[in-house]
Parts: structure tokens; sequence; C-alpha cells
């Protein structure tokens, strides 16, 4: 069981990243889908999809690919803010560009999960999910 599952996928997302990976796996929740489609939409993954898990009608694994590293040269950072013990709230005014403008915000809404520049135009705060940058 694990105790934060954001964190878990950040993390496994940054090891596969210096492990040189092209592709990895993630349990499935509706939350991680979210934040994925984030990091695909801001080129971070290059894609992922979710397919069942073999021998279960009822589980769901979500099956991620990774651009080359050799070939961008870049590993993004993935920072986890608001966390189970310490749950961090922004305000629309107060949402502030990640390392100026460089990085982006993943905030949870009751827009949804969207981008804090997104949050920002909407005007609408909520709970900063993490950073990548």
């Amino acid at each position: 069981m694990l105790t934060d599952p954001i964190a878990d996928l950040l993390t496994r997302i940054r090891n596969a990243y210096r492990a040189r990976l092209r592709a990895l796996s993630v349990p499935h929740s509706r939350m991680k889908e979210n934040i994925l489609r984030i990091l695909k939409k801001n080129h971070y993954i290059d894609d992922y999809r979710i397919r069942p898990v073999e021998g279960s009608s009822v589980k769901k694994e979500i099956a991620i690919s990774l651009p080359d590293v050799r070939k961008t040269r870049y590993v993004p950072t993935f920072r986890r803010v608001s966390r189970p013990g310490q749950r961090i709230y922004v305000a629309s005014s107060d949402i502030k560009k990640s390392r100026n403008g460089l990085g982006i915000y993943i905030l949870s809404t009751p827009k949804g999960v969207i981008t804090g520049y997104e949050a920002h135009t909407l005007r609408v705060g909520g709970e900063i999910l993490c950073e990548v940058y």
C-alpha cells in the first residue's frame, strides 16, 4: 500500500529518466492520468496509455513512454510540493511562475487538475500537487 501515490509516480518517472529507460508502467488512478495528461501536453513525456493488468479484469495500469535522454540531453526535475502530511493551498493571485517561467506547477482545483498558468487565467486556486522544471 502506498501512502503517497503521486510522489510514487513522480519518483518512478524521475528514476526512469535517470536510467535512460524509454518506457515504464505505473498503477492506474484518475489523478495520475490527469497529471500525465499535463506532462504530455508540456512535452515532459512522449505518450501514455491505459491498459488492463494481465490476469485481472478489474485492475488497470498506465504505460508511459519517455523521450530519449540521449537526444534531448535534458532530464526534468519532478518535485512534490503538497504532501499528505502538509497540504499547500494557494489562491489564484498567489500563483507564481515556476523557475522564472521555465517550469510548471500542477494544481488540483475545482476546475480539475491544471497547470499554474491555466489556474491563474481562470482565476481559481487550489492545492499545489507538484512542480516540474
